[in-house]
């Protein structure tokens, strides 16, 4: 197979390897699936999916993810349990073994962008051991379609991923064998240990959340897209679970990205050139075009359950993980903007899967809760989603992505509330989760009511719709939404003994406190004042 034709100038000894058995660089999606069946990587399904299992890991290890301690990042790095350190001695250790594993193998070579904007996205290189790694590669990042342009790539940074090269016992920048580490000034990232591609994906994502902030672009894990053109541009932050995916793609609107997004002084745009969507339980009535990405030649299906003999995929079997994955280009999306380029937001939409039934439907934030909110980053896991969790359990995550944000969480949040100011941008907060009692005892939102209020805040409708303040948040509430019952717009309303609400309420609004206290002095009073207040210490 000849692969002379995409190879770089600049090539695999300026990363260190040495010796190996052969180069396979930039290789097409159907010269990937051949290599990926020849070496029994995965099977392919009905209709030409690419279906593969990443054993151990079904997720990301973020337990196993250290930045590098050295002087040109030490001073900027939000240090703590997120961002842990590995010692420079430790990185030249699992450097080396990864070097030495590599020789006498073959790798794959995938070279591509992070970054729609052509004046901010950054070059990149992934090498891995495995075809179906770099297929992923291809399909989630910006691809370099010009055999010319491949030849003289030189990438800004390199991800060196071999995924069955575990570290080694008692190695300190590892807990379960697995690896993800950052180096920041070599412009290199090691991974091994976790055949889960997301790990590749969200290395280069806190990369670009470290370099961006630093040229005044706001750094985003949130989805977009646009209506009537590309000056009504929506935003939609959200954790894992909470309708970030399936609410971005609607049929009245184009989709600019699913998952990373750059707010830069011109506009909005996607740090991708594909899709990650879970796909568990997902169905071809409530996220269609999701549905028939998943159906498509190119795409891949981690740990999706299979017919071995029919080859037809399960998407409703979670037999070996919840966490179920379709990767897949964006062009497999037919109202996608393949430019990935737009203009300024007008509406944000924070996302919320409030198990405890509390938070309302919908409503409209002031940019000082916003800020509130951005930094709280609130959701909830639900019993049974996770071994021991019994009762719905709080999660916040800060900027609505913590786990890749490496900057401290004000820098984000101040560059967020500064482009809502210069913009005058409509927030709103959206609860996807439990109305009418908790987990258990409420109802999961209708997704058709959550579809109604979010179309209905991004077309105008509700401007000018009177408003009543939430007692516990202090958010507007609008007092009716087309096609929504007006009773589900007040959550207190909803509960069959509004004493249990406050009870909820009340625990809920510790949990925030809690949280937030961590940040002391470094927010503005006016974002502490838009904390939310337990039921008694509302004013009657």
């Amino acid at each position: 197979m000849a692969t002379e034709e995409y190879r770089s100038t600049y090539g695999l000894e300026h990363h260190g390897f040495r010796n190996l058995e052969r180069e396979f660089w930039n290789l097409s999606t159907p010269a990937l699936y051949e290599q990926a069946i020849r070496f029994r990587e995965g099977i392919i399904g009905h209709l030409g999916s690419l279906v593969v299992r990443t054993g151990d890991h079904t997720g990301r290890s973020p337990n196993d993810k250290f930045i590098v301690r050295e002087p040109s990042s030490e001073d900027k790095i939000w240090w703590g349990p997120i961002n842990r350190e590995c010692s420079q001695q430790n990185w030249e250790l699992m450097y080396h073994r990864v070097m030495a594993y590599f020789e006498n193998r073959s790798v794959f070579v995938q070279d591509c962008f992070a970054g729609a904007d052509p004046r901010y996205r950054v070059p990149i290189r992934i090498v891995t051991e495995t075809a179906w790694h770099s297929l992923f590669a291809r399909n989630m990042f910006v691809r370099i379609m010009e055999p010319e342009r491949l030849r003289t790539h030189v990438p800004e940074f390199v991800v060196i991923d071999a995924p069955n090269l575990s570290a080694p016992p008692g190695f300190g920048c590892s807990t379960s064998g697995a690896f993800i580490l950052v180096n920041f000034a070599e412009k290199m990232i090691l991974i091994g240990g976790t055949r889960y591609a997301g790990e590749i994906k969200k290395s280069i994502f806190t990369i670009m959340n470290y370099l961006l902030p630093q040229r005044g672009v706001m750094a985003m894990h949130c989805s977009a897209n646009y209506g009537k053109d590309r000056d009504d541009v929506a935003l939609f932050f959200g954790l894992s679970g909470t309708g970030k995916t399936t609410l971005s793609n609607d049929t009245t609107r184009t989709l600019i990205g699913d998952d990373e997004h750059g707010w830069s002084d011109d506009g909005v745009f996607n740090f991708e050139g594909g899709c990650y969507a879970k796909v568990i339980n997902l169905s071809p009535d409530g996220e269609p075009e999701i549905y028939a990405a998943t159906r498509r030649f190119g795409t891949i299906l981690e740990n999706v359950a299979i017919d071995s003999a029919r080859r037809r995929v399960d998407l409703d079997d979670a037999s070996f993980t919840e966490n179920t994955r379709a990767a897949y280009p964006i062009t497999h999306i037919p109202n996608a903007d393949y430019n990935g380029v737009a203009g300024h937001p007008r509406n944000i939409i924070f996302l919320t899967a409030d198990a405890f039934g509390v938070m309302p439907p919908i409503a409209r934030l002031t940019p000082a809760q916003a800020q509130y909110h951005f930094l709280a980053g609130y959701t909830a896991k639900v019993a049974g989603t996770e071994a021991g969790v019994t009762e719905p359990k709080a999660t916040f995550s800060t900027c609505f992505g913590a786990p890749f944000m490496p900057l401290h969480p004000t820098v984000y949040a101040k560059l967020l509330a500064d482009k809502i100011e210069k913009h005058n941008v409509n927030i709103w907060m959206v609860n996807t989760g439990w109305t009418g009692g908790p987990y258990g005892v409420g109802s999961r939102m209708k997704l058709s009511y959550t579809r109604a209020m979010v179309r209905a805040a991004l077309n105008g409708e509700l401007d000018g719709v009177p408003t009543t303040p939430d007692p516990i948040f202090g958010f507007a509430l609008p007092v009716h939404v087309p096609g929504v019952p007006s009773e589900i717009l007040q959550p207190r309303n909803t509960w069959k003994d509004p004493a249990a609400y406050d009870e909820q309420a009340r625990k809920l609004v510790q949990l925030f406190h809690d949280y937030m206290q961590q940040f002391g002095s470094a927010i503005p009073d006016d974002v502490k004042a838009a904390a939310p207040r337990a039921p008694q210490q509302v004013a009657p």
